[in-house]
This record gives C-alpha cells, sequence and structure tokens, in this order.
C-alpha cells in the first residue's frame, strides 16, 4: 500500500485504476458465476433427474450474462496489460484450456438437456462435471499466479518455463478450495431461488451446513499457507498497515457469523448478500497484498501495462460499455428473483 504514496504521474494512476478495474470485473464473476457453478457441483450429488432440470432452469435467466465478466476481464488484460496477457496465459495454458473446455461442456448441457430425452443423463453429468472441473481449473490458475513463473531477458519477454510449472501443492490446494467455496455458494445460491417446500430446499439447506464448514478450513489453510509460503504476502500483512489486514479479518469473520446465522434462520437472501460480503472483503485483501504486483516476484503492473495512449483509448471505447453490463445483470437479477415453487424445464 505504501507504493500507492509515491504515485505522481497521470500514466501510474491509469494504470492501477485499468489494474483495479480488472480485478473487479472477475470479482463480478466470482460472485455472480461462482453461485452457478456451485449448483452445477451440487447437481452431481443430486440422484432425482427432474431435480437436476430444475436446478438448470434456476439459473437459465442469467448464467450466460454472468460468465460475460470472464470475458471482458481477459480482453481487458489484452487490451491494457498485453505483457502480462502473453506470458501469463502462456504460463496458465492447461488450466485456462480446462477452464475453457469446462465453460463449453456446461453451456453445451444447459442447452441440449431438455431438448434430447433419451441423453439426459449424459448432459447431467456435462453440466455437473463441467461446473466442477471450471471451479477447480480457475482456482488451480490463481495458485499458480500467485506463484510467479521465470521471464526470457530478451527485449520482448516471455514465459520460458514448463509446461507444467503452474501444477504445485500449493495450486493444487487453492483449485480444491475453489471447489469447496463454490459448492457452498452454491447451496446458498439454491436456497434462495427455490421455495422452502421444495426436495432441492431440504436438500440444499444439509448441503450448505456442511460446506460451510469445509469452506471455512480451505480458505484458512490457503491464508497461513499463503503466509509462510511468500515473503511479498508476509511483509505486506506484517508490514505497516497490518491493521487494515486484521480488520478486514475480522469483519470476514462477522460476516462469516452473520451468514451462518442467516441461513439457520432461513433469511437466504441475507445470507447471500453477507456471502457477498465475504467474498468482496476476501478479494479486495487479496489485491492489496498483491499490488504493485501483477504476477508476483515477476512483473508489476506497471511492467506490464501498456502505454498511456493505449489505456486511455481502451479506457474511452469501455466507459459506455461497463455501466450498460452493470445495469443488464441488476434488472437479470430483479426480473428472475422470485422463488421457484415447481419444477420446469430450461429450453428454447
Amino acid at each position: 500500500m505504501e507504493h500507492i504514496m509515491t504515485i505522481t504521474h497521470p500514466y501510474q494512476w491509469l494504470t492501477v485504476v485499468w489494474w483495479l478495474l480488472i480485478g473487479f470485473f472477475l470479482m463480478l464473476y466470482i460472485i455472480l458465476d461462482g453461485s452457478d457453478l456451485g449448483a452445477g457441483i451440487f447437481s452431481l450429488f443430486d440422484s432425482n433427474s427432474n431435480e437436476r432440470g430444475a436446478i438448470m432452469a434456476s439459473m437459465a435467466g442469467t448464467w450466460d450474462a454472468n460468465e460475460t465478466w470472464l470475458v471482458v476481464a481477459g480482453g481487458a488484460i489484452f487490451g491494457t496489460f498485453p505483457l502480462a496477457y502473453g506470458s501469463l496465459f502462456h504460463y496458465l495454458m492447461i488450466p485456462l484450456m480446462v477452464t475453457l473446455w469446462g465453460i463449453i461442456i456446461r453451456a453445451v448441457s444447459l442447452e441440449f438437456r431438455h431438448h434430447s430425452k433419451r441423453s439426459t443423463v449424459l448432459w447431467d453429468w456435462g453440466f455437473g462435471i463441467g461446473s466442477l472441473v471450471t471451479a477447480f481449473s480457475a482456482g488451480v490458475g490463481l495458485g499458480a499466479t500467485m506463484q510467479g513463473f521465470s521471464l526470457s531477458s530478451g527485449p520482448v519477454p516471455t514465459f520460458n518455463g514448463g509446461v507444467m510449472d503452474f501444477l504445485t501443492p500449493f495450486s493444487f490446494w487453492t483449485g480444491v478450495t475453489a471447489v469447496v467455496a463454490a459448492a457452498l455458494a452454491g447451496g446458498v445460491y439454491l436456497r434462495a431461488r427455490f421455495d422452502r417446500d421444495t426436495a432441492i430446499y431440504r436438500k440444499a439447506m444439509v448441503w450448505t451446513d456442511r460446506m460451510f464448514y469445509l469452506a471455512l478450513i480451505a480458505i484458512m489453510g490457503t491464508v497461513v499457507w499463503t503466509f509462510f509460503k511468500f515473503p511479498w504476502a508476509m511483509n505486506k500483512w506484517i508490514g505497516p498497515y497490518w491493521w487494515a489486514f486484521i480488520l478486514t479479518g475480522a469483519i470476514v469473520v462477522f460476516a462469516a457469523w452473520e451468514m451462518r446465522r442467516a441461513s439457520r434462520q432461513q433469511r437466504d437472501m441475507a445470507a447471500m448478500m453477507w456471502l457477498g460480503v465475504i467474498v468482496v472483503l476476501n478479494f479486495g485483501a487479496m489485491m492489496a497484498t498483491l499490488y504493485p504486483w501483477f504476477v508476483p516476484g515477476t512483473m508489476t503492473i506497471y511492467d506490464a501495462a501498456n502505454p498511456s495512449n493505449s489505456l486511455t483509448a481502451f479506457a474511452l471505447a469501455m466507459t459506455g460499455f461497463v455501466p450498460v453490463m452493470l445495469a443488464y445483470n441488476f434488472y437479470q437479477a430483479w426480473v428472475f428473483r422470485a422463488r421457484i415453487q415447481e419444477f420446469s424445464s430450461y429450453g428454447h
């Protein structure tokens, strides 16, 4: 955080703003599509075909728009931080490819499931496994990014490591953590979407009770592992602004307590809102810990950024685009806010 005090040039501010915007796009994807992925993971453990179809139907009007934020984040990295785009995406080639295939399989399953009665089971498994694979590989990619990677020393630095450098015990653990966190979000989402008299709601109650503690263990394990594994994180957390991280952690614990209490009292929308608060606080703490790194130990945001005229042009192009997307997401959430009282099918 101390680096912020040294920013004086408009180009530096523009670089920071774009880095924060990309973080905002990724955070929106995690909040919006994370619950959809978790619902897909939940469906793997539901043996009732009608209920699996109803789970797909519950996200019929929103799932594709939720995924759009991931595309926006990738496009923004391409336009504003090309060095990171070229080298980081090369380093993460396998987890990104697996994530893409997971998203494709999940989308195809959502569209085909209710049009092909003879292969319903196939599309059910495609939806669930696609959701699981997407969450896991995205978590692996995040953990691998935190580890950093080696670059060549030429005029255009490129990734010069091995194809499997991304896979370590830590990145595997962050993949598992992402799956557990998404599973919790999926249970909370299904409880907010389905009527309390449905079987899915009752199953989701049991599911969230279990996933809450698993997610707590997984996230705490990730925090402790990060503290002892990465000096850049340790130095930030025990540095001059240690109190801000302690305060954030205390608020996260309070929000988790409130989410748990709201869940037990069947105040499902409140539980969902508290979960959103937890995601925002955790993501904000992660961004504060990373700054000024884009990839820790590899490149800072200033190393990776485009020239100022390119950042300005890209900012002008996106100015009217992002507010429209935000308004559309809000409109969708408002239109589809009612609980589902009967099993229905999703299809065109």
